[in-house]
């Protein structure tokens, strides 16, 4: 089969435009392609060309992308409902039913009792190309839903309120808010997060009074450090909202008093350079997740009037610096505690009567498992959603004294999915400098066969400290099943081996990051786990700068790239604070006012560092409305390599006109995308026919 080549890309003209920092002039050709307000003409029209040209070029591939979104939508249980939540007097799930593409919101005081509907978002989302429900939040009194949508994908919300027992929507309308709802317990106060319009950035919080306008809210915090991102949460006893402050190198948090919303707020400990923590609010003290002298965490237990005087606080679990504690869950009399040594997950579980510790055993050698609807404070069962590579998500509740396990749901693939057809390894590789990095692997048994022959298709984050776990996927089914192996490469940034990891994978180490990433795939083809002429890498957001960063660096090596809604163009963006979500990451990335800093992030900035070279096959996509990573990025990119890159390979890009940075709202629409992607793969590796046995 051949793709319609004959059409030319579409070439975007160039306007010079200088831009100077340090004594260094860039001259940035693409500039004119940014416009914050999306609607400028010309930059709408080159995006349609550009549209254009992909499904031009990709025609002939018109019935393999139709037959792939058709396998991957089988995939997704058209009926099908969330494991029920206990949360004041209601048990509470979601819905979803045929080929609708959104939830329904229902409740009811008993399993067996009917349901009663609180929103149906299919509803709401008619007439709109985009609809996403952040938060659904009702009263203490169970009388008052709270629910905040974007129907722009900008994730800038409007929150609303409707009377449940009547239905009728209360005037209250409140705009340009992070999503997040939490309910005092007078029934008549709530607290949201408000965003700059502009930078999107999170940084006032907001007591609103049932009855009144936007305009009478009460700004109860005010965030003037723009490096750091708030948010809100609720202790599980309904006693304390929680204002939390975060920067990617230290943490605070602000309480307020739920039963008294309008009394002053008060710090629960004073924000140190360096120092993070998370809370869990037990009885009368707080246990506190902390890296102050641990870098791989700590936890102390601190009393509830003396929250701000560590000389109160008292160990419970001390610092291993072999084991990293990524997150903890208090349930009943137990503490359980989520860690990683050499990579490898447990849970944990303590006993804080009889200081018993136990470590609560899977099925997977490698997995990745999640604290879930854990909402009561008397029980000892611990739910937990549990997946990996080979098994379909599950939720689980565990009883903590006899370890007892009961299957509350696994997600269904189906009718002819068998776990026991796929095989999941972990493998350490060397990267150049002697570190070695994990890999996470997965095959379908029959056909893998360990001598080089298999097309590769790896994967990886590599930013913010966030691990990509080894779980399952739905849509990876679909490669695995033509012969590929998938790898999830571990690389440095994230936090698979512990803080360090992490630490060595930013700021002025962050080029580690990138040389993982090429270490590992040159590792998987000597290792013969891999075809070296059929390599194919994916990387989405910092991901995709990784994916930018690697065309540069090793070209040659792989035979595809995609990368999606990819941060390129580091030095420009970071540079400039009206920029969503730029002042936040400068603990991340760094912050170009500071020489050293600009000089290292040049370096590798994917869009400065476009060469003249033969560079990969590439599909590259984006949403006009991102609110993380701007369109014009990538479509700079795209130009700029179109100008410079010297093979005949193919550069695809897409936009897709309607969405941000998550891709399409719908629960199967989103998979017209991965569709795309996968018809794009498995055209370059010879891999079109039918799945294979």
């Amino acid at each position: 089969m051949k793709l319609n080549l004959e059409t030319p890309a579409p070439q975007a003209k160039k306007v010079p435009h200088p831009l100077t920092a340090h004594g260094i002039t860039r001259t940035d050709n693409y500039y004119w392609m940014r416009d914050d307000e999306r609607k400028n003409s010309e930059v709408l029209a080159h995006l349609e060309k550009e549209n254009a040209y992909l499904e031009n070029v990709l025609a002939p591939l018109a019935d393999t992308r139709e037959s792939l979104y058709e396998e991957l939508v089988s995939r997704v249980p058209k009926d099908d409902s969330t494991v029920p939540v206990l949360d004041n007097g209601y048990w509470y799930y979601t819905q979803y039913s045929g080929d609708n593409e959104y939830p329904i919101f229902i409740r009811k005081p008993t399993l067996d009792a009917e349901d009663e509907t609180l929103l149906d978002v299919n509803e709401l989302a008619k007439g709109h190309d985009y609809f996403s429900v952040g938060t659904v939040a009702v009263s203490r009194n169970n009388a008052i839903l709270a629910y905040s949508e974007d129907t722009v994908s900008r994730r800038l919300y409007t929150i609303k309120l409707r009377n449940i027992d009547t239905g009728e929507y209360y005037s209250d309308t409140i705009s340009e808010t992070s999503g997040g709802i939490v309910w005092a317990n007078d029934n008549t106060h709530f607290f949201y997060v408000k965003k700059d319009p502009q930078t999107l950035l999170g940084y006032q919080v907001y007591r609103h009074k049932i009855g009144t306008t936007q305009a009478d809210d009460v700004l109860v915090y005010e965030e003037d450090d723009d490096t750091f991102y708030t948010y809100l949460g609720k202790s599980k006893d309904d006693d304390v909202i929680y204002v939390f402050h975060s920067n990617t190198d230290m943490t605070g948090t602000t309480l307020i008093d739920a039963n008294a919303p309008t009394k002053p707020t008060r710090i629960f400990l004073p924000i140190e350079h360096g120092v993070e923590y998370d809370i869990a609010k037990s009885g009368d003290s707080y246990f506190v997740l902390t890296n102050k002298d641990a870098q791989n965490f700590k936890v102390m237990r601190a009393p509830a009037s003396a929250t701000d005087d560590v000389s109160q606080w008292e160990e419970v679990v001390a610092h291993n610096p072999d084991v990293f504690i990524q997150d903890m869950e208090v349930v009943g009399d137990f503490l359980v505690l989520k860690e990683k040594e050499n990579g490898e997950q447990r849970l944990v579980a303590h006993n804080l009567n009889t200081n018993v510790v136990k470590t609560i055993p899977m099925e997977d050698p490698i997995f990745g498992v999640y604290f879930t609807g854990n909402t009561q404070t008397n029980t000892d069962t611990l739910r937990i959603y549990y997946s990996s590579l080979t098994t379909p998500p599950s939720t689980l509740d565990i009883n903590l004294v006899t370890l007892d396990t009961k299957v509350m749901k696994q997600n269904k693939v189906s009718e002819d999915f068998d776990a026991s057809q796929y095989r999941s390894e972990r493998v350490m590789i060397p990267a150049r400098d002697g570190k070695k990095v994990p890999v996470s692997l997965v095959y379908k048994k029959s056909t893998f066969a360990k001598d080089g022959t298999n097309p590769l298709y790896q994967y990886a984050y590599g930013s913010y400290g966030s691990t990509v776990e080894p779980t399952f996927s739905t849509s990876w089914v679909s490669l695995l099943d033509r012969g590929f192996v998938v790898a999830i490469a571990h690389v440095r940034g994230g936090q698979m081996l512990g803080r360090a990891w992490y630490e060595d994978g930013k700021m002025h180490a962050k080029t580690n990051t990138f040389t993982d990433f090429i270490d590992v795939s040159k590792g998987l083809v000597a290792m013969n786990y891999a075809d070296g002429d059929n390599v194919f890498a994916m990387g989405g957001s910092a991901g995709g700068l990784l994916m930018g960063a690697i065309v540069n660096m090793a070209p040659e090596l792989y035979k595809g790239v995609s990368a999606h809604v990819p941060f390129v163009d580091v030095v420009t963006t970071m540079s400039d604070a009206s920029i969503p979500l730029t002042t936040g990451e400068y603990t991340e990335w760094g912050n170009p006012a500071n020489k050293d800093e600009f000089d290292y992030m040049l370096s590798y900035s994917p869009y400065d560092q476009v060469k003249a070279q033969a560079y990969p096959n590439m599909l590259v996509t984006t949403g006009l409305h991102d609110s993380q990573v701007q369109y014009f990025e990538p479509m700079k990119w795209v130009a700029k390599l179109r100008e410079l890159k010297t093979d005949d390979n193919l550069l695809l890009f897409q936009t897709d006109m309607e969405a941000g940075h998550g891709g399409a709202s719908g629960r199967f629409k989103r998979y017209e995308s991965k569709a795309l992607e996968y018809a794009f793969v498995l055209y370059l590796a010879g891999k079109l026919e039918k799945k294979m046995n």
